[in-house]
């Protein structure tokens, strides 16, 4: 029986006084003790934590209960564990970064398309279809013909995109990611460069795998999330992948058997990406996690990839 739920949240609206909000929700999680991440900034809220049922409700009403938030969707799955090390509630520019300062969602977006709309509109041959997500994500899984731009961080974007529009005019495009707010943001940035009409997955991969039956189902793969899980399939079930806490990317089984993987020191995706003082430091700190488990603690290096948000 899974022990844990896990919600993940998102809201454009304006937000002023973001040190109190910090506070405030700080407050209720960590007595409720809710762990994850959330990010405020001056247009909006975004975040992942996890809990038991009653923290969890305690954490969304105490969400809700801010300026222009009452209407906060969230989507929620269940984990066995609790995926996340600690509670985070920082303060950023962007509660998901895309480097554009004219780009407002709580002014002007796309159109949002039910999950059990999707696949109609995704069928249509005259629309383009674009992953947002970054690459080491699309990796593990899309929806089949998506467009994968191959980016590293959603900042890198609108300059992708700026470039593939010179030779894809088209008047209609659909967007999606894993929750919701890249898509979303990217609607709206997408309409400021003069698309005629955008279009984006309401919800995310995590509600079109929610409501959408498999036998249905035009995903293809897994979806790479944001917490220890790493992965989720159809009906939001734990996936079957692990992850290299060296370079935080998702790894298989197979991966493992691979001459350059070193358990927390590296897989064959990144083994060149470092020299061997880096690889030394995280040998340094797999052994520290070795010794915090050999004495029943909990070592806060562990499951790095766990403690970012979408973004």
């Amino acid at each position: 029986m899974s022990q844990f739920v896990v919600a993940a949240l998102y809201h454009f609206t304006p937000l002023e006084d973001l040190e109190g909000h910090q506070a405030q929700l700080r407050a209720v999680m960590e007595p409720a003790g809710v762990k994850g991440t959330i990010l405020l900034a001056r247009e909006g809220v975004n975040g992942t934590i996890a809990g038991t049922r009653e923290g969890i409700d305690a954490a969304l009403d105490a969400i809700r209960a801010l300026p222009g938030c009452a209407s906060l969707e969230h989507k929620e799955s269940a984990a066995s564990e609790q995926p996340f090390l600690r509670l985070k509630v920082r303060l950023k520019k962007e509660i998901v970064t895309l480097g554009q300062p004219g780009v407002d969602p709580t002014k002007e977006v796309g159109t949002y398309v039910a999950p059990e709309d999707w696949n109609a509109l995704i069928d249509d041959p005259d629309m383009v279809v674009i992953d947002t997500r970054n690459d080491y994500e699309v990796g593990i899984g899309t929806f089949n013909g998506a467009v994968n731009p191959e980016t590293e961080s959603f900042r890198d974007f609108p300059a992708w995109f700026r470039e593939f529009r010179k030779t894809h005019p088209q008047k209609k495009m659909a967007m999606f990611c894993t929750g919701g707010i890249r898509c979303e943001k990217a609607s709206s940035f997408l309409l400021s460069e003069g698309v005629e009409e955008v279009f984006h997955l309401k919800g995310g991969i995590l509600k079109y795998l929610e409501h959408v039956p498999e036998a249905d189902s035009q995903w293809e793969g897994e979806c790479f999330v944001f917490d220890g899980r790493v992965s989720v399939r159809h009906g939001l079930k734990e996936g079957n992948y692990d992850q290299c806490y060296a370079c935080r990317r998702p790894i298989t089984a197979a991966d493992k058997l691979h001459p350059h993987y070193q358990e927390g020191v590296s897989c064959h995706q990144c083994y060149d990406e470092y020299d061997e003082a880096k690889r030394a430091a995280f040998r340094e700190r797999q052994k520290q996690m070795r010794l915090a488990k050999e004495r029943g603690e909990q070592h806060l290096g562990v499951k790095r990839g766990a403690e970012r948000s979408e973004g």
